[in-house]
């Protein structure tokens, strides 16, 4: 297993290989890069009954273009926790464990936090409790574009980009019947559907990079 430490974006209910490197290596999250669009920074892939569904959170960027991830600002007034939560609740609300952590997720979908960041990583924190693991993580203190001695995954865990560990076994999914398997979504497609199972499936998968 490589145990150089690597480098992430923060990442909203991000995918099953994000957890897979968070359970396996140290981690270091970015602060301080300027803001990207249409990346998982604030956005999550789920499993819809028409197949991939993204949520994306409306954000707001105070200094503009040059606003640091750390300082942007979500939009609460457009409502959109609600309609992330009914997603959730019409994707999975008959998977095997939808119920068992309900509850747990369900107060992070009030629109209470304002700051992306705080909220993303509050929100890992919280899927790593339900796991049933501790993180390593740490973060940057200033942007660097070519940062030596750690692997720089920030770009490459991506909605348009292929999956980063290759092949992942298949698990049940509710949908799988219509759509088939589909993998690494949001982590939250796998806890449901595997629940206790999750940890386990997270140390399976071999990371190489």
């Amino acid at each position: 297993m490589n145990q150089e430490p690597v480098l992430l974006s923060i990442a909203y209910l991000p995918p099953v290989s994000y957890f897979t490197l968070l359970l396996q290596q140290p981690s270091v999250i970015e602060k301080q890069e300027t803001f990207p669009k249409q990346t998982y920074r604030n956005r999550c892939r789920i499993y819809s009954d028409k197949g991939i569904m993204s949520l994306s959170i409306p954000v707001t960027k105070p200094l503009g273009n040059h606003t640091p991830t750390d300082q942007v600002l979500i939009l609460n007034e457009d409502k959109w926790y609600l309609r992330h939560w009914r997603a959730l609740l019409a994707a999975y609300e008959s998977s095997p464990y939808f119920l068992y952590y309900k509850d747990d997720l369900e107060p992070y979908f009030q629109g209470m936090e304002v700051n992306l960041f705080q909220f993303d990583l509050n929100l890992i924190h919280k899927v790593c409790e339900l796991i049933g693991f501790e993180p390593d993580i740490q973060f940057t203190e200033q942007y660097e574009k070519a940062p030596s001695g750690i692997t720089d995954l920030r770009q490459t865990i991506h909605p348009k980009q292929e999956n980063l560990l290759g092949n992942f076994p298949s698990y049940f999914q509710v949908f799988d019947d219509k759509h088939g398997f589909i993998p690494d979504l949001s982590i939250v497609d796998l806890l449901f559907n595997l629940g206790p199972e999750t940890k386990s499936y997270l140390s399976q998968l071999k990371t190489s990079f």
